[in-house]
């Protein structure tokens, strides 16, 4: 019908191209435009002047021989003003500019490592995004923005990778643990040399205790039982204590059985031997 009046509508964030006799002869903006085709005027094509995308896959090898897919993003537009040379300079837009992502990032990554190539990839977009801006101007297009979305190693790869990670990480928690057993160790050691020297200690001031007691009695005996002298008090003393031990390890019900000498030659024997280490224990303190 737009035909038959001789106008024709274009729609919001589109040009159209007209013709005249096949040459080109005006850029039309959105709206209606009378376009008188009995004269030789019409429309050669439609051209977007939206925000376009094209993901753009490329294989290629790093510096250290693998091969990574790389995923470009290109987000472009073509320019109102140079519409004529974006409609008719190039046949294949999206060809064109895979073209150059191609070629950029061939150019790139194999001079750096796979390691590099996850690190630097800002500037990988950057520099294909410079030579598409440098390259596709001139046939009326920008380049918004250049992505790289995604960098897939072999799958191989990504297992050897992922288990040298994951073996580091099992290197570092084995060396902690052992750190942390080294500190329990010796934190360990350090208690029981505590608990001993304190042990110790404690002995050590029992048998004085028990040697001064032994001393007192035996002075106070002595002093209250004329004619009694130090060697018969100790050797009673000594004597009842032999018997107390005796009967405590009778009465105990879950001690086992002891053979000692028992006797009175036993006794004295028994009582010779403790009187010997007390008199060395006190000579030992004097000195």
């Amino acid at each position: 019908m737009g035909n038959l009046f001789c106008c024709v509508q274009v729609d919001q964030s589109t040009v159209a191209i007209k013709e005249t006799f096949g040459k080109f002869e005006d850029v039309l903006e959105p709206g209606c435009h009378f376009l008188p085709w009995c004269l030789g005027s019409q429309i050669a094509g439609y051209l977007s002047l939206r925000l376009q995308q094209l993901d753009v896959r490329c294989e290629t090898k790093t510096k250290d021989n693998v091969f990574v897919n790389v995923v470009a993003s290109i987000q472009y537009r073509a320019l109102a003003n140079k519409a004529n040379d974006a409609f008719y300079k190039l046949s294949n837009t999206r060809s064109q500019i895979q073209a150059y992502v191609f070629d950029v990032i061939r150019a790139s990554v194999p001079k750096l490592l796979l390691d590099d190539v996850f690190e630097q990839k800002n500037d990988i977009a950057k520099a294909v995004e410079e030579e598409l801006e440098k390259a596709m101007s001139a046939y009326g297009f920008e380049i918004v923005q250049t992505l790289i979305v995604d960098i897939e190693p072999d799958e191989h790869v990504k297992r050897a990778m992922n288990e040298i990670n994951a073996a580091a990480r099992m290197r570092l928690a084995a060396n902690e643990k052992a750190e942390a057993e080294k500190i329990l160790q010796i934190k360990r050691a350090e208690g029981e040399a505590e608990s001993k020297y304190l042990s110790g200690l404690g002995i050590a001031r029992q048998r004085q205790a028990i040697v001064d007691g032994l001393r007192d009695s035996v002075l106070g005996f002595a002093v209250n039982v004329p004619g009694t002298t130090a060697k018969d008090v100790m050797d009673m003393v000594l004597v009842t204590q032999y018997f107390d031990t005796m009967k405590e390890i009778g009465a105990s019900s879950k001690s086992s059985a002891v053979f000692i000498p028992h006797g009175p030659g036993a006794v004295r024997d028994v009582a010779t031997q403790i009187r010997d280490g007390l008199l060395q224990g006190s000579s030992a303190n004097l000195g």
